[in-house]
């Protein structure tokens, strides 16, 4: 099981810690990611660290797509890939109506449709077969629709892409979890009981056999997000993680349409859901935390003293062992978390 970590902070300004990323490199961390959701963009950051590190992959997790065309991903992407010297991986995902409507001004549409077309598009831009052509329900290239000119015309990247490119997706639905192992090389489950693999693993296996081509876990590279708190007060380590779960269970999505209430009822936690969400929906935001079982933060989070953290790593290496997990990525990494785990994995 490689490491990773998740550097960036949500907040009034961004800011990198890169003596933290450089010693996430000196530990051997094999990867750093960067973010976005309605203030900072994913491909900045990714650019910064790319630009200040020698080793570390570097990937987007996620970018949303309905913020860029395909082809413009593709752009960056080819380009930071050669300037990096084939560090950079390039991380998708549909974000939620709320953030694609209510901040992007675009079409939710169908995600798991923008997502297949998206890739294919991405990879036929890198494969660089033929001229780049498309016709589908969100994009259709060269575009004929209301309002052409007629004078457009499919084109080559004039840059020579590398078709082995990685391209994640970021997914947690079954229909998302079977598409992703259908057409990505890895993918970013947000949260992750490592005892509780086939959540995750039956969907994906879906996609694979979809594809039917042998591929399987070993072609796909599942890599969490796992939130570690180090310190004695395990209460405490357990607030920030406790806060950031409300949000998303609670207020990531409307009442009946909310990906991530949805998928920590199947964790087993239903009541809890409904509970957050109930809270965090009247504005109840410190109850909504405080409906967040213990139990819940303790399956998909490392929190609590050193010696504690090292003693419940044990199920997350078993599932990268079994090949369930690729790569740990650590959020909100402190040194003290990122000295600890790699102490425990590496």
């Amino acid at each position: 099981m490689k490491l990773g970590l998740l550097p960036g902070k949500f907040s009034g300004r961004y800011d990198i810690d890169m003596d933290l990323v450089r010693e996430a490199e000196d530990l051997g961390f094999d990867s750093a990611w960067t973010s976005e959701a309605w203030g900072n963009d994913a491909i900045t950051p990714a650019t910064w660290i790319l630009a200040n590190t020698t080793k570390l992959k570097v990937g987007t997790a996620i970018i949303q797509m309905a913020a860029r065309t395909p082809s413009m991903a593709a752009m960056t992407a080819m380009t930071l890939h050669d300037l990096s010297g084939g560090r950079f991986i390039l991380g998708i995902g549909p974000s939620g109506p709320q953030v694609i409507e209510g901040w992007h001004g675009q079409a939710f549409g169908r995600p798991i449709a923008r997502t297949r077309e998206y890739v294919e598009i991405i990879r036929d831009i890198l494969k660089r077969e033929a001229p780049l052509t498309h016709e589908g329900r969100h994009y259709q290239i060269p575009f004929k629709g209301d309002g052409s000119t007629g004078l457009g015309k499919p084109l080559k990247s004039i840059m020579h892409g590398d078709p082995s490119m990685q391209i994640y997706t970021a997914a947690i639905t079954p229909a998302g979890l079977r598409v992703s192992g259908e057409v990505a090389d890895g993918g970013f489950p947000i949260y992750m009981d490592p005892t509780q693999f086939d959540i995750i693993g039956d969907p994906l296996r879906e996609g694979f056999a979809k594809v039917g081509d042998g591929k399987s876990l070993a072609d796909y590279k599942v890599s969490p997000f796992v939130a570690v708190e180090v310190g004695d007060d395990i209460e405490a380590c357990r607030a920030p993680v406790k806060r950031e779960m409300a949000l998303y269970i609670g207020g990531m999505g409307a009442r009946d349409k909310n990906y991530y209430n949805d998928y920590a009822k199947k964790l087993g936690f239903e009541a809890a859901a409904v509970e957050i969400q109930d809270h965090f929906l009247a504005g109840r935001r410190a109850e909504a935390e405080a409906a967040v079982p213990n139990e819940l933060v303790d399956a998909v989070a490392l929190v609590g003293p050193k010696e504690r953290i090292m003693e419940r790593i044990g199920v997350w290496k078993e599932a990268g062992a079994k090949g369930h997990i690729d790569t740990m990525v650590v959020r909100r990494p402190t040194r003290e978390s990122m000295r600890t785990i790699a102490e425990a994995v590496l």
